[in-house]
C-alpha cells in the first residue's frame, strides 16, 4: 500500500504595494501559487504475519505402564456431573495378548505425523507408551489448556461377544457446556461419516449408525472443548483384531481418523 506525503502545501506571501500618500490604493496583496505536491512513498514494514496454527488434542487410551501401578489408576478422581472415577485403567488386548495402550499409542503417533504434515499443531496427552496415566481429569485439562480445536480420544473395546464388531464414536450427552453441544456433536458425525467413507463398518453392539451419546465419559464430561471418542473396534473380534495387530491396519485406521479431523477442521 503507498501512502502519500503532501510537501509544500502553501509559498509564503510576497510584501504588497505600499499605497501612495495621495491617492488611496486599490492594490490588493498577491501571493505566490503554491507549491506543486511532492509524492512521497512510504514503503510499510515488512511483516511476516502468518495465520495461527489450528491444535488438535490426540488421547492416546491408557499407558503400557498401568497395569504395574494399579494404587495410582485405581485413586479416584473427577468425572464430571458430580461423579468420581479411577484415575485411569489397564485397557483391554487382543485375545494374543496385543494390549490396547499399544494400538492406541501406534495410531495416535501416526494420526499426529499425518495431521503435522497438513501444518496441524498436534499435542500427545502422554509422551509414550510407557508410563503411568495421566488421569482421565488431567487428560481433559490438557485439550481445555490448550484451547484446542478438536480433542480425539483414541480406543478399543474389549467386548466379549466375538462377532461384534465396529467402530463407534461416543461423546458427553446432555451436554454441559457449549463445546459439548453443537460443535462436538459435528465433530462426532464428520468423525463417523468419514471412517465410514473409508470402508470401516459401523458398531453392531453400541450405539445407533456409529454414535454413541454418554454421560459416564470423563474425558468428555470435563472437556471445555469440542471432544470426542472413537472406539476403533472390538479387540477379541478376530478380523478387527488382525487389523489392530498390523502395521498396514494400524495405518489404515490413522489415515481415517486423520481424514476425519480435517474434514471438520476445513
Amino acid at each position: 500500500m503507498l501512502f502519500l506525503l503532501l510537501a509544500g502545501c502553501g509559498g509564503t506571501p510576497e510584501a504588497a504595494t505600499p499605497p501612495s500618500s495621495t491617492t488611496p490604493s486599490t492594490a490588493r496583496p498577491t501571493t505566490t501559487t503554491p507549491d506543486a505536491p511532492i509524492l512521497t512513498t512510504v514503503l510499510p514494514p515488512e511483516t511476516t504475519e502468518t495465520t495461527p496454527k489450528q491444535v488438535v488434542v490426540l488421547d492416546p487410551g491408557h499407558n503400557g505402564a498401568n497395569a504395574a501401578n494399579p494404587t495410582e489408576i485405581n485413586r479416584p478422581v473427577p468425572a464430571g456431573r458430580g461423579k468420581t472415577k479411577p484415575c485411569n485403567t489397564t485397557g483391554t488386548a487382543t485375545n494374543a495378548g496385543y494390549a490396547e495402550h499399544a494400538f492406541t499409542w501406534d495410531v495416535a503417533v501416526r494420526v499426529r505425523d499425518l495431521l503435522t504434515a497438513q501444518g496441524i499443531e498436534v499435542i500427545l496427552t502422554r509422551p509414550d507408551d510407557d508410563g503411568v496415566g495421566p488421569c482421565v481429569d488431567k487428560r481433559a485439562a490438557i485439550g481445555n489448556e490448550a484451547n484446542a480445536a478438536a480433542v480425539i480420544s483414541i480406543h478399543a473395546d474389549g467386548s466379549t461377544n466375538a462377532s461384534a464388531h465396529g467402530f463407534h464414536v461416543a461423546y458427553s450427552s446432555p451436554p454441559l457446556n457449549e463445546a459439548q453441544g453443537e460443535p462436538a456433536m459435528t465433530l462426532a458425525t464428520t468423525m463417523r461419516d468419514t471412517m465410514a467413507a473409508q470402508g470401516f463398518a459401523t458398531s453392531t453392539y453400541i450405539g445407533s449408525k456409529g454414535l454413541s451419546p454418554r454421560d459416564d465419559l470423563a474425558g468428555m464430561n470435563l472437556s471445555e472443548r469440542p471432544a470426542v471418542l472413537v472406539e476403533c473396534g472390538n479387540m477379541r473380534n478376530a478380523d478387527e483384531a488382525a487389523a489392530f495387530s498390523s502395521p498396514d491396519g494400524r495405518q489404515s485406521y490413522a489415515e481415517a481418523i486423520a481424514a476425519g479431523i480435517q474434514a471438520y477442521l476445513a
